[in-house]
Formats: C-alpha cells, structure tokens, sequence
C-alpha cells in the first residue's frame, strides 16, 4: 500500500496496513520473526557500510533486527512520531532516555508521584551517576517553573501517576519547557497512543511501556521511546553537538547509535511479533477495558464500605477537568479506591473469586493488588508518605470481562468486610 494511502486512513486502518520493509517471498500475512543473532553480507565493502551507518543493512540483532524494526515502524505510522525505539521492557525505555540526555550534575525535575522502579531509578540509581531529580509538585506551575534551572536536562511525568492517579497539565509544562529550553518527556503507558495523542500536548519525548496494552494481554515485556523531532537540541549542551549533523533527530541519533548499542536492551524478535499483533486489536481492547473502568469507578462510588474511589473520568475527581481535555472520557483502564484499612485491603483481596490477584497492568482479565505492600513494600513508610501511597488503597487493573460479573466479584468480597 502507498505511503500517502496509509497516511489518510485512521488509526485502527494503518495499525492493520502498514507495509513490511521488504515482500516477503511466501506472501505472509504477518510479518515473519526473524530469529537470527548475525546477518551475512556478500563483500567487505557492504560489511563496512553496514557497520559505519552508511546503509541501514542489518548487522547484529542487538542493535536492529527486521522484525523488531516492523514493529517499530507500524508504531511510527500510528504516532507519526519522527522514530521510534523498542527496548526489552518499559523501564528499559526510561533508563536508555534518560542516559541519552542526562550527565553528571544534571536534574531532572519530576513528582513523587512515579511507578515505584521509576521512582527509584531516579532517586537512588541515576544519583549514583551525579543526576539529580529534582521531586516537586507538577500540578502547579510556579513551583515547576521555580525547580528548573541551566542545569536541568528534561521535565518528565506519568500523564496518569501510577497509583495516585494525578493528572498534570501538559500545555502548561510544555510552556515551561519551551521558556527554559528542556524537552517535556512523558511517559504516557496508561492512555495508549490510538486515543491520547501526546505530541499535540506539547510532549516532545514518549515513553510507553508496550508490556501493557501493546502486548495484547501481558504476552511479552517491551518498551518505546517515540522522538516526535520537536525539541530543539540545540539547546542541550549534552546533545547541541549532533545538532549540526544530525538537526532534529539528534536524540534519536543519540540513542541508536550509541546509548542502546552500549546498554544492549533492545527489544527481542519474538517480542516484537507478539506486540504487533497486539496493535492490530488495541484500538478495540482499550476500548471495551476503558468503558468497563469508568463503569465500575461510578459504581463502586455507591457501594458501602467503600471510603473513595480515585479515577479521574469521574465528575467529582480534583483532575477531572485536565484529564477530559487530555484523554476524553475514558482516561485509561486502571482505578484505585480505598477501604477503611490495610486489613480490610487484604481480607477485600483474600475474597475475590474472579478478579486475579496479580501485579501488571492492562492484562486481559482484570488484576488486583495492594500497592504498599508489594510495589511499594520494601519503601520506608516517611518515603511511601511522600509518595502519596496509602495502606487503605487497591489498585485494580480492568480486563475485558463483562462488567457486571467484575463489579459482582468486588461487592462480594467487600461486602463481606
């Protein structure tokens, strides 16, 4: 199919049309998983242009490999994004971003409020490397705009903060970061990019953890770091030298040829065959998992025992004005809500009879789990309280079962407390 074709078909079309890179000689509907280390050449000369960059042959799989480069490319036509990078998990994703950018007396400005191993990458592994984050509260602007300085080397957020379910303001922080000169960087897992469009937002970095929704129901580990080309990298001064080779793309220059090259986290060909068939469905899984969550958040608001119920689609909600500009209404398939303790939370898990107690998020079936003590378990408490992380809270990933027989399963096993 033709480029310009594509291009004009919506999101749910081109996740389905994208071309492969080269026909595949049996006419395979699926792109084949190439499981293959090293790839032959036919002279030296060829080998020297491969491995200088002067073609885009493959060489090693741990650099690129044509299966992972289809899955990256269908992500590329979805997001219009400048490149896309997949790594061997989300967290890979975070780590090789921020090693593309970040130096030795460098800052990070972000919020408490992270996924706990993001968290702790910032605050304790990327510290060790003199990179300071810089934790305040991204929700109000003039405490942001007061944290950032010559020295700060991006803005990153959750778009929703996984569990506290805080929602920033992106046009404000991309305001920010266009008035000080840093790249706004997102990690944006918990609304998929076929609905919530960061670039539009002002977000110029994305992050995705594909292990979630992507994967088409928790088949395999992966992460993305999309480059939308919109940062001026001339005002990086890790980065400013490739500007005048490499403009635009820069980072993403940055990272392929360098950064995931030496840190070897590339995404595996199997991996990247799961995920694209992932894509193929995510429009629709997300979908019907969105509108069982906001189904079951307006429901549980009415059950008693129930002390609150956190998710920004409801009316009631601090967020729920930004997060409807940002998402629309159905701002992902994960809410929390609290009892009345952390015994409660356990006896409330103890009793589910369909819903799995299980980490992850956007499996298939629907998950429960007591971030506290699990996520967050081996955290001091005075840090747990800094990020906000109640014993009195469940966090519950939403699957694609019917909603009546979810909302059945926790009014059960809440009733009974």
């Amino acid at each position: 199919m033709r480029e310009d074709i594509l291009s004009a078909l919506s999101p749910e079309t081109r996740a389905l049309h994208t071309p492969f890179p080269a026909d595949d000689v049996y006419g395979s509907l699926n792109m084949p998983v190439y499981h293959t280390v090293a790839y032959e050449f036919q002279t030296a000369a060829q080998m020297e242009r491969a491995f200088t960059g002067r073609s885009a042959e493959h060489v090693y799989s741990r650099i690129s490999n044509p299966s992972v480069q289809y899955f990256e490319n269908r992500v590329k036509s979805l997001t219009d994004g400048a490149d896309a990078v997949a790594f061997s998990s989300g967290m890979a994703a975070i780590m090789n971003t921020f090693m593309a950018i970040a130096y030795t007396g460098s800052n990070i400005v972000t919020s408490p409020h992270l996924f706990g191993n993001t968290y702790s990458l910032l605050a304790t592994t990327l510290k060790d490397f003199g990179v300071e984050a810089r934790f305040c509260d991204l929700t109000c602007p003039e405490e942001v705009n007061a944290q950032v300085d010559g020295k700060t080397c991006a803005i990153f957020l959750e778009v929703i903060t996984n569990p506290q379910m805080e929602v920033a303001d992106l046009r404000a922080l991309s305001a920010i970061c266009g008035e000080k000169g840093v790249p706004l960087i997102a990690d944006t897992t918990i609304v998929p990019f076929t609905v919530f469009h960061a670039r539009e937002f002002g977000v110029d970095i994305e992050i995705v953890s594909s292990t979630k929704y992507i994967s088409g129901g928790a088949t395999s580990l992966g992460g993305l770091v999309l480059d939308y080309g919109t940062f001026d990298w001339r005002r990086s001064s890790k980065l400013a030298p490739l500007v005048g080779l490499f403009k635009s793309s820069a980072f993403s220059t940055k990272m392929r040829r360098e950064i995931h090259r030496n840190l070897g986290a590339y995404m595996s060909p199997q991996a990247a065959y799961f995920q694209t068939l992932g894509l193929e469905s995510l429009a629709v899984r997300y979908r019907q998992s969105a509108e069982n969550c906001r189904e079951l958040a307006e429901r549980l608001t009415r059950v008693e025992g129930v002390v609150s119920v956190n998710y920004p689609g409801l009316a009631g909600h601090p967020h729920h004005a930004v997060s409807q500009a940002q998402f629309g209404d159905w701002p992902g398939a994960m809410l929390t809500f609290d009892l009345v303790s952390r015994e409660a939370c356990f006896r409330f898990i103890d009793r589910l009879q369909l819903i799995r107690r299980a980490t992850n998020l956007f499996d298939n079936k629907t998950l429960a789990i007591h971030p506290a003590s699990t996520i967050f378990g081996t955290f001091p408490e005075k840090v747990r309280q800094g990020m906000d992380i109640g014993q009195q809270t469940i966090r519950i990933s939403v699957g694609l079962e019917h909603v009546d027989d979810l909302f059945s399963d926790m009014r059960q096993a809440i009733m009974q407390n």
